[in-house]
């Protein structure tokens, strides 16, 4: 079943990365030769024939399952003739409105319109110029009118795909309310009764709980992501500071923290029912236990909005609490199978997300280290063995998604993993219950020790390995040693795997030769950001435009495009004008990137012009020489 799980995942990642989406006819011949391949594999008794036959089933019947998901939610897509034009709605707010710098954004459900429109949109809310006209909130009905179009994003080397994160979020076009006219506004229910909607009115009634009673806290944010999964009141400097530091899966709901929080409803659960001399004669303790342990990790799911990591940790504990209710045991490995399967089967883009990929890559190396332990060792040697287990098995996979890792992440985690995970998360859950409202003071007290202690580490010059993005032999090479190297004790010359990493560790991508040049012009949107490379400089030549007060070109799209390349510094930084489109990722990359000049035809009281940075101005005619390379301006 393992062999299966494991083809079924990569069929479904294979569709993904195809620029079509294949006929319908050779759906029905993938289909059958999965069948075919199953059939086959019960024909036999060789076991080399059946691991061959279960690779091909599954590889195709996870192609077949993906396309045939993806040919149902693309075709429900906006038609060409009603983009831009207004459209009369209803329909049911269907997420947690976020804010931005203009208003609102929220995901919002149709259930009429007056021309086909998908079922399921994004809109932006603009700050509201009728102050009669009250904000939408999660589970409210609404009669509007928008302006919709389909779902675009950038492209760009190493960067965020955009429409894929918007179809995995079943997101089929983008759009905003028309509020010049509030008579096309009108709020027909103030909550709609219905499971999904409830749930996320309870986040949101808690995320405004928690940010009233912790208005000037700088931490705040963190303790509503640990507690509901949202993570928009987390301030941009600080996701740096978990990055450097190899924390960043801490910062919202995760398996560990599911996994802890099940635990302890476990054990709450089995002592309230051995304190009753009836209810063990008709349910046993280790029964009414796993149940209230899943009935816990489910409903910290529907709190964290069921991300990826959620729901992978919730299935595990579904599998598990299933064999012990069955009275069976099972492998760890084909509980973590049947979890993947699980989730490739409702969430077929599940796999575009690196979470999906680093949450169950981690647990599979922790069975993997865990497998080869010979006897019961001390708790400080297992935990031990367990970081250098994900350190050593995640590098490459952190250098090929993000082009860094932490060097202090084992100690940072050492601190971190039983602070936010035994004592933060309990008491940041506990206080969404109003009456313990009273432990949120507590856990942000603890929340400001632990980021204080992250500050520092965050801050050493040895924090992170930075390096270009390897080429993907480079990364499965060094995937494969990791997993040699951490296979049990026994299996010959284990410590060869490590030599695997030296090719991923030492490249470096090529730069143009002397004389030569290389222009990249970067997919912005609507402005423009243009890196000129030579042999040893690199100059950026306007910076793109912001797209909100935490969102720009310049972290959004120049700095993961530079990282992704291995360039450290810039040289030279050339603003050719004021305007938003121009300059407005300027502050960002000057803040993340290293710039020994600006060039810039900027006005002195210009934000840019306070940089400590040496400053000219864009004189026409003025020209240099880089690498046998003439610029003229």
């Amino acid at each position: 079943m393992r062999m299966f799980v494991i083809f079924f995942a990569l069929g479904v990642a294979s569709l993904q990365q195809q620029a079509d989406l294949p006929e319908t006819y050779c759906l029905w011949l993938g289909l059958a030769l999965g069948l075919l391949a199953m059939g086959w594999r019960r024909l036999t008794q060789s076991p080399r024939i059946i691991y061959l036959a279960l690779s091909l089933s599954g590889l195709a019947l996870g192609f077949v399952w993906a396309a045939a998901m993806a040919h149902t939610r693309m075709a429900d897509a906006l038609p060409l003739a009603n983009e831009g034009i207004e459209i009369s709605m209803t329909g049911v707010v269907a997420s947690l409105p976020q804010t931005i710098e203009r208003g609102l954004r929220f995901e919002f459900d149709v259930e009429a319109s007056t021309v086909p429109v998908p079922s399921h949109i994004s809109l932006t809310w603009n700050r509201n110029p009728h102050a009669e006209l009250a904000s939408p909130r999660a589970g409210e009905r609404w009669r509007c009118t928008v302006r919709l179009k389909r779902p675009h994003g950038n492209v760009n080397a190493n960067g965020m795909d955009f429409e894929a994160w918007l179809l995995e979020r079943d997101i089929r076009a983008t759009g905003s309310v028309r509020l010049s006219d509030p008579h096309t506004l009108e709020r027909l229910d103030e909550l709609v009764w219905r499971p999904g909607y409830l749930v996320e009115r309870v986040r949101q009634n808690i995320r405004d709980r928690f940010l009233a009673a912790l208005p000037d806290a700088p931490y705040g944010g963190i303790l509503v992501a640990l507690a509901i999964g949202d993570q928009q009141a987390i301030a941009p400097d600080l996701w740096q500071v978990f990055s450097r530091t190899g924390i960043t899966h801490l910062m919202s709901i995760s398996g560990s923290h599911i996994t802890m929080l099940a635990a302890l409803a476990y054990f709450l659960s089995a002592w309230l029912w051995r304190r009753s001399s009836v209810l063990p004669l008709y349910v046993p303790v280790q029964h009414a236990a796993a149940i209230g342990g899943l009935a816990a990790a489910f409903a910290y799911c529907l709190l964290a909005g069921f991300a990826v990591p959620a729901q992978r940790t919730l299935y595990m504990l579904a599998v598990v609490a299933s064999a012990n209710l069955a009275r069976r045991e099972m492998a760890p490995s084909r509980v973590l199978a049947l979890a993947l399967l699980v989730v490739l089967l409702y969430d077929p883009w599940a796999v575009l997300a690196a979470g999906f990929w680093l949450s169950f890559g981690a647990v599979a190396l922790l069975l993997l280290v865990g497998s080869g332990a010979r006897e019961r060792m001390h708790w400080f040697k297992e935990w031990g063995r367990a970081q250098w287990a994900v350190t050593l098995g995640m590098l490459p996979a952190l250098l090929a998604l993000f082009q860094q890792f932490s060097l202090v992440s084992p100690l940072a985690n050492a601190i971190a993993i039983p602070l936010v995970g035994i004592v933060i998360t309990p008491l940041a859950v506990a206080a969404t219950i109003p009456v313990l409202s009273m432990l949120l003071p507590l856990a942000n007290w603890l929340t400001e020790l632990l980021m204080w202690v992250m500050q520092f580490l965050a801050h050493l010059p040895i924090a992170t390995w930075q390096q270009a993005a390897p080429p993907m032999v480079l990364v499965i090479a060094a995937l494969l040693g990791g997993a040699w190297a951490l296979l049990p004790y026994g299996f010959p010359a284990r410590w060869l795997g490590i030599l695997a990493f030296i090719p991923l560790l030492s490249f470096s991508p090529q730069r143009p030769d002397t004389n030569a040049v290389s222009v990249t012009v970067l997919d912005v949107g609507q402005g423009l950001a243009v890196h000129v490379q030579t042999a040893r400089h690199d100059l950026l030549f306007d910076a793109g435009p912001a797209f909100s007060a935490d969102a720009d070109s310049g972290n959004r799209i120049i700095v993961p495009y530079l990282r992704s390349i291995g360039v450290r510094h810039l040289d030279m930084l050339i603003i050719s004008h004021a305007d938003r489109d121009h300059s407005g990722g300027a502050e960002s990359v000057l803040a993340m990137v290293p710039v020994a000049q600006i060039k810039s035809s900027l006005p002195f009281e210009h934000p840019l012009s306070a940089q400590p940075i040496k400053q000219t101005d864009c004189l026409a005619g003025e020209a240099w020489e880089w690498d046998g390379v003439r610029f003229e301006v």
